[in-house]
């Protein structure tokens, strides 16, 4: 380990701020931009000696990779957590278009995945398999479905989901309205008990490494796609029609009353998915007006 990496692995180590799961993430992306750095030709001696021109060489060097403007805004939160961190916030711009990237919530394709029995034949891993699902059913962070105990988030009519369950510690409760989910929490019962998805013997951070195991054999790459699956499913059953995303219509061609409709439906899904933003729902939905969409699948 060189002397920046060990550098940022003490101050993440130092922090506290963040769940576990956004501590390990963060703590993992640091310690791949230091390794990008030093290809790049940079030997910085410490995290004290971030300046603007590393921050340019990455943002450069990550664009010229083809990976995704919202991968690129991700880890540039790392990165101003880092220049936070060492008392150098002014080393990144405030707005991240001054890198030329795509504000967030921009649709750009549709990303939703089902749980169909022949993708969850792949996974060899029961718990791993009822997660997913859980994704799927109920729109669920990965983190929410390995932590949550239905013992205690089951409430008959609805899903109550702790604070500590979820990301940024927000309580929120999820409606059960299909068959399908009471019929998969009382299967989920049957497996944990009063527990959870975590295995007994490990803690959260070994049942992620696992879960992401899995997922690799079953050559899974969009998990997260389930909660895009879910959001359009449950758009649809709140308004009567598929969203964008999937083919439905836009507001320039909804009555007054069907546009009603789709902001009061993307609202609820908002609070259902744990955002409570309307803007957030184009990533899931597709953008609310066809102009939108168009530029965006530009």
């Amino acid at each position: 380990m060189d002397e920046l990496s060990f550098s940022l692995k003490q101050l993440a180590s130092r922090s506290g701020g963040g769940s576990f799961g956004t501590r390990s993430l963060r703590h993992r992306g640091l310690q791949a931009m230091a390794k990008e750095l030093k290809e790049l030709g940079y030997r910085l001696p410490d995290a004290k000696s971030l300046k603007p021109k590393h921050v340019e060489a990455l943002v450069g060097h990550w664009k010229a990779t083809g990976i995704s403007d919202q991968t690129v805004r991700n880890r540039l939160t790392w990165l101003r957590w880092w220049a936070f961190e060492v008392g150098k916030p002014g080393v990144l711009p405030r707005s991240n278009e001054t890198y030329g990237l795509a504000g967030r919530g921009r649709f750009s394709k549709n990303r939703a995945q089902s749980a169909t029995p022949a993708l969850l034949e792949r996974v060899a891993d029961a718990r791993v398999r009822l997660a997913l699902r859980l994704e799927a059913a109920f729109g669920l962070r990965r983190e929410e479905a390995l932590k949550m105990r239905p013992i205690v988030a089951d409430r008959g009519d609805r899903l109550a989901l702790r604070a500590s369950w979820t990301k940024g510690g927000r309580y929120r409760e999820i409606p059960l309205t299909h068959p399908k989910q009471r019929a998969l929490l009382d299967e989920l019962r049957a497996t944990v008990g009063d527990g959870a998805l975590i295995p007994p013997g490990q803690n959260y951070k070994q049942a992620v490494k696992s879960y992401e195991n899995h997922l690799i054999r079953a050559g899974i790459s969009n998990a997260h796609g389930m909660r895009h699956a879910y959001a359009q499913w449950r758009y649809k059953a709140l308004t009567g029609w598929a969203c964008p995303a999937a083919g439905g219509p836009t507001i320039d061609t909804m009555t007054r009353e069907e546009e009603a409709r789709d902001r009061a439906a993307r609202l609820e899904l908002s609070h259902e998915l744990g955002h409570g933003r309307l803007d957030v729902t184009d990533t899931y939905l597709g953008r609310r007006t066809a102009a939108n969409n168009r530029k965006a699948a530009a």
